[in-house]
Parts: C-alpha cells; structure tokens; sequence
C-alpha cells in the first residue's frame, strides 16, 4: 500500500537529518555520481605533500565517477594561484611577524634591565652589583639569547615551506597538482554553457531565487557581479542537466564541499535540532531529474571512503584534512556569539569585511591598513575585533549574514579574565579611562605598540567603549 498523497508530495521535508549511520549512504559512495565542489580540490594546494599524495591516491578510487560540473573547473583554475599567493603571503606575514615580536622583547628585557639599575643606583648604591647586571645584559648578550630563538622559529617556518612541497611562486607549468586532478576526471568535465543559457539562469537566480532565498547560492547574491553571486547556483543547474541524463540506476549525486553548513546549503536548526540539507534541494532534484541527492562535508566525505572503498588514510592526514577544512568552516549560528578569541586566529574573516570595518571608524595608518589587508593568521584576532566592535559601537550596519564576534580587546571588572590579560594601569593616565578596574587582552596591548600614534586613539576609544557596554550589558 502507496503511502498518502500529502506524504508523498512532502517527503523530503519529513525524512530525518541524514546520518553517517544510514543504511543508504554507502549507495552513493559506491555507486553515486560524486561532485567535489570547487573548495575541496582547492584544498590540496594546502596540505604536505605526504597528506595530499594520500588524499589524491584515495580519490583515485571515485575517480570513474568523480564529475566536474564547468563552473566548479573555471572556479578551480583561476583559484589555484590565489590559494598559493596567500599561504606565500602568510608565510612572509608570519617570518615578518616573528622578527617584530622579538624585537619588541628585546626592547622590554633592555627596559626592565634599566629599570634594576635605577633601583640599585637610587637605593642600593652598590656598583659592583649594576656593573654586574650591565655586564649581564648587554645588548649584545640579549642578541646572542635571542638568535636562538629567531634561528629556531625561522627553522619552523622553513620547514612549513618545505613539507608543502610546492613552489610558492609556482608558475602553470610547474603545479603538479593540476594534472594530477585533470587525470582523475579525464572526460568527466562539463561543456561550457552558451551565452544564452548562461543569461537565461543569471535571471533565474538574481530575480526569483535569491530575492526568495531559495537555496542554493542566495547567501552570496551580494557579491560585487551577478556572476560571482551565482556561482553556486551555476554549479547546481549543470548537476540537475548532467544527472537527468543518465541512466536511471546512477541517479545519485554526492555533493562534497566545505562550503555545505551555510545556510544557502543547510536548513538552519531550531531547538535541540541541528541543521540539516535543505529539503528543497532533495526535492528539487528528485522532480527535476529523477535523482536522488546526499550533501557531505570533506570530513565526512573522507571518511566514507575510509568505510566504504577500503581506502587507508593515515592518522596524521585525517588530521590535516580537519585542520585545512576548518579554514572553511562556516557554521554560523545567530544565537550568541560565534567567532571566539580561540576561533580567531584559525577562521579568515569575509574578504573585504575588516576593511570596511576600518573605514567606518577612520583609521588612516598604512600600518594599520597593512594588518587588515594581511591574510596571515597572526592578524585574524585583529581583524574580527575590528569587525566586531564597530558593530557592535553602531559605527556600521552588519550584513544579516555577517558573523557574530564574541570577545573583546578589554574588559572592566574587578578579576583578571585570563592570567595574561594586562591591568589598565599598564598604560598613562591620559591614555585610558577607568584604568584601575579596567584588563587589556595581550593581542590588544601588542596592537597599540605596534600602532602609529594617529590611529593608537581611535584603537583606545573603541575598545574602552567596548568595554563599557558590555559591563553595562551584564548589569
């Protein structure tokens, strides 16, 4: 006996969240069309050569059904050089980053050094034991202790660049990435659509669907052109045409992308549910293809082949495949805070987000403008505060999908939040309010010693009022 009718037309909204537990999730493993969205072959310009020759050898095992819808492809050859000019730039960032900081030890250990002598000369009178500490810490000493320091990081940092395995000034011919991902799709690459069906589905998208946030693609219908808010949606009409034209029995399609929690992709949870693929997408595909779909993130893509395919994937790559997919983690809630001082250093914020932070409370200095340009991590903590206070001061109107930020560069209260955090007395009188029941994060303090004087104040007052409203926000 058929199921009624109103359970039949509503189906995919009354199944449950998909499982990595479901009986029918090896299907699609084993005999699914499987599409990697454009972030997941992105991904293997970030790994170690060690970890990327393990992930594409596991790949090889999908490779007779790995498809590649046309824009996915264009996606991927234009983003190859710009994923490697930013681990070029964040490696630079980083070795620039490591020699400033030393320097700024150095000052501080000569600093507390003169700071002994004044007490011994004004209290003590005694010589033998200053000529002692000057001996002790000479400048040329500190620099002697702080080469080793500076040779060892730098040892690091050489050896990030060599694991990587890729010339970071790479050019076309030199990616051996490239063939090796055009090798495991062979003819599986779409045809470039004409013109005028291109037209036709940027109407589709920028007039009806996104305005109706219909999924998938309308969480970027604000990018700076039609074409770059639609590419998602581009991407999901060329897998409902390739997947109606094949027989039957292959009508599954396994999406993968790191890109699939937001919510164009995911329905968002309420209550103690956690969010889910969108119905619609499942439905859609089913009425317009005959197919079945299932939406994976890379995590759990690879660890279905893992399962299903007998594949072997090392402990240490597994590892690195979460720790490059959280770089594209997107999962943003709007209940409370989302981006933590924790999170910060590991999650980019939106291209383009801080400096429009920067501009809405006119902070002028190159330095400043260098560190909210800079793709390294050591100033994401920087970027997102920038990002979160000036909207949370109302100095800009956040974007609905803009992610939340919750922490701050100071705090009033009478206990130090964290061991490292620094009394408000650390700085002059004149330079901050409330300074005795006030704490200032050490990133921040780093910050204003590395700030030209022309922005160091417009810093001061946003965290210091920041401050202040969340201490007036607790009661």
């Amino acid at each position: 006996m058929s199921d009624p009718v109103l359970l039949q037309r509503f189906a995919a909204w009354l199944q449950p969240q998909p499982s990595a537990v479901d009986a029918e999730r090896s299907a699609f493993f084993q005999n699914g069309v499987i599409v990697l969205d454009t972030n997941v072959l992105l991904s293997l310009y970030e790994y170690t050569e060690t970890s990327r020759e393990e992930v594409l050898s596991a790949l090889e095992q999908t490779a007779g059904r790995l498809w590649m819808p046309y824009q996915v492809g264009l996606e991927f050859v234009r983003g190859r050089r710009s994923t490697l000019e930013s681990r070029k730039r964040a490696l630079a960032d980083a070795a620039s980053d490591v020699n400033k900081k030393l320097m700024v030890a150095r000052k501080a250990i000569i600093e507390a050094k003169n700071l002994v002598r004044t007490q011994l000369d004004k209290y003590a009178r005694a010589p033998e034991e200053v000529a002692s500490l000057d001996a002790l810490v000479k400048d040329t000493e500190v620099d002697k202790h702080l080469f080793v320091y500076r040779d060892e990081f730098k040892r690091h940092l050489d050896m990030l660049k060599a694991d990587h395995g890729l010339a970071l000034n790479a050019t076309d011919a030199d990616d051996p990435i490239l063939p090796r991902v055009a090798e495991l799709y062979g003819e599986g690459v779409g045809l470039q659509p004409d013109d005028e069906v291109l037209r036709k589905r940027l109407e589709e998208a920028t007039a009806f669907r996104f305005p109706n946030k219909i999924p998938p693609g309308f969480a970027d219908s604000d990018k700076d052109t039609p074409l770059k808010s639609a590419g998602d949606f581009l991407l999901w009409e060329e897998v409902v045409q390739h997947v109606s034209q094949l027989p039957e029995p292959s009508r599954r399609v396994l999406f993968v992308s790191n890109d699939t929690v937001k919510e164009d992709w995911y329905e968002p949870g309420s209550g103690t549910r956690s969010s889910r693929p969108w119905p619609s997408l499942v439905d859609e595909l089913k009425r317009r293809a005959g197919a079945e779909l299932r939406l994976e993130t890379q995590l759990n893509f690879y660890s279905g082949i893992r399962e299903f395919l007998d594949v072997e994937l090392a402990e240490d790559t597994y590892a690195e495949i979460v720790r490059v997919s959280e770089t594209y983690d997107a999962k943003i809630h709007k209940d409370g805070p989302l981006v933590t001082e924790e999170a910060a250093p590991r999650l980019p914020p939106p291209e383009g987000l801080a400096l429009v932070a920067l501009q809405s409370v006119g902070l002028t200095s190159p330095a400043v403008r260098a560190a909210v340009d800079s793709s390294s991590p050591s100033h994401w903590t920087f970027q997102w505060w920038l990002i979160g206070v000036t909207a949370q001061l109302g100095r800009r109107v956040p974007d609905d999908r803009e992610p939340g930020v919750g922490f701050a560069a100071a705090s009033r209260s009478s206990e130090r939040p964290s061991p490292l955090w620094q009394p408000g007395t650390v700085l002059p009188s004149g330079e901050w309010l409330h300074r005795d029941s006030s704490w200032i994060a050490p990133w921040f303090m780093e910050l204003l010693d590395a700030t030209p004087k022309i922005d160091r104040a417009v810093l001061r007052g946003l965290a210091a009022q920041q401050a202040q409203e969340n201490r007036r926000s607790r009661g």
